[in-house]
């Protein structure tokens, strides 16, 4: 077989066979194809495209590429969840300790955040002394003792999709549905879920802005997934504003926690239970997802999800003191209001724009060698449709350095467009595919 040849098939619109794709991974992870062929394939891709059949096979190939991790030792259904990212996404602290306190097994690979975009890890760091470098015999018996455990992804986990993403990266295809998909849906595949449960933001703080491109995404890893013959479905939610209130790891935390209590933002807790009730449907501990969510609402209220935290976190060597006496995060020197000088209604938000904001205040990596300020962030007061006098308060800003608090709160202002009239606020759920 030769490289040359499937550049030349893909070029022509042609597709690949099954044993083409897995020997172009294969030699491609072992260093013996080059870079410049691979690019070369991978904008045919860009172009032509890839069938369901030909997405699959990529997906399983880069899956296999490295460790397949065996979660068989684990009891019951193992179902994952991923967010294609955004800003304020705290889901997974609020949704890991719900859906666990109703018997689902919560056996979880994460990351952490680059970019705009906050992660999973960073924010449960906040916690003194909590690891997700635990080893595979502890992440194993945590999942089946406590129903859950939260770890960092192992340094072999997909090493295909590490050396293809850094390609697309500098050969500008990174933006196609199928290398995209892929992506994401073998990493998932390698981490050992039996079912997953997808939340495709779509909006100015999300990946795919455009919602015909979150659906044409979610779509395809659907189509993965039933292609591997996993249970899955793909969430399209809202990200033209942050989620919650909170932006910035101690913050997101503590809005977590409140959520927890019953206390937290409609709109975290509504994609929370949209997310969790599919994911405890997939695990057979409800008959429907509306009994799932009904079920999922009483953990909140008998604080059964709130317990499953404070064990999570102490069975990872964090002090899970800091859930009922949250006041001991550390807090920023700096606290301050962001104040606008106009009257209107808010009619856009740049979200992007504010995860920039957080990432120039030190909450935020420019580079995965970046050391994270957890302690700095923002709380947002007014979102799309609200109303703002002239004087009045849109967020609290939290930071240690005046230089960089000063240039994230001109940053976050610029973030924001009003308009005189009154304006529908965004619908928080978009779509749903199964």
């Amino acid at each position: 077989m030769r490289m040359y040849d499937l550049i030349e098939k893909k070029k022509m619109g042609n597709v690949l066979s099954e044993q083409e794709i897995e020997w172009f991974v294969e030699e491609y992870t072992k260093g013996t194809i080059p870079d410049y062929q691979v690019s070369a394939l991978l904008m045919a891709i860009y172009f032509q495209g890839m069938t369901n059949e030909e997405t699959v096979t990529l997906t399983l190939s880069m899956a296999k590429s490295g460790d397949m991790l065996d979660l068989s030792k684990i009891e019951g259904i193992k179902v994952d969840k991923h967010s294609t990212g955004g800003v304020g996404d705290k889901t997974s602290l609020v949704v890991t300790p719900m859906v666990s306190a109703l018997g689902v097994p919560v056996a979880k690979m994460s990351g952490r955040g680059l970019g705009h975009t906050g992660g999973t890890i960073d924010k449960l760091e906040s916690f003194p002394g909590f690891s997700t470098g635990i080893s595979e015999e502890t992440f194993i018996n945590n999942v089946n003792t406590i129903k859950i455990a939260i770890a960092g992804q192992t340094a072999n986990l997909a090493p295909a999709d590490k050396k293809l993403y850094a390609l697309r990266d500098v050969t500008a295809t990174v933006d196609q549905i199928s290398l995209i998909a892929s992506s994401i849906m073998s990493k998932k595949i390698a981490s050992g879920a039996d079912a997953i449960v997808l939340d495709v933001k779509t909006g100015s703080g999300a990946f795919m802005r455009k919602e015909e491109e979150a659906l044409k995404l979610a779509r395809t890893m659907v189509e993965i997934g039933k292609g591997l013959g996993r249970e899955t479905t793909a969430i399209i939610s809202d990200m033209n504003q942050p989620l919650g209130f909170a932006v910035g790891n101690n913050l997101e935390v503590k809005e977590a926690i409140e959520t927890l209590k019953g206390n937290g933002p409609k709109d975290l807790l509504e994609i929370s239970l949209e997310l969790g009730s599919y994911m405890v449907y997939y695990a057979k501990k409800a008959n429907s997802v509306k009994e799932a969510r009904e079920k999922l609402i009483k953990t909140i209220e008998d604080g059964s999800a709130l317990e499953q935290l404070r064990k999570f976190v102490s069975a990872q060597g964090g002090d899970a003191s800091y859930i009922d006496a949250p006041e001991k995060f550390p807090m920023a020197d700096i606290i301050e209001e962001i104040i606008l000088e106009e009257t209107g209604y808010i009619k856009y938000i740049e979200t992007e724009e504010i995860g920039f904001a957080a990432m120039m205040l030190g909450g935020g990596r420019e580079t995965k060698d970046s050391i994270i300020d957890l302690s700095v962030g923002f709380i947002v007061h007014k979102k799309v449709g609200d109303q703002v006098l002239a004087g009045e308060s849109i967020a609290t800003v939290y930071g240690n350095s005046r230089k960089q608090v000063d240039a994230a709160v001109k940053r976050f202002k610029e973030a924001y467009t009003l308009s005189p009239d009154y304006l529908e606020k965004f619908k928080l759920i978009k779509d749903i595919i199964s």
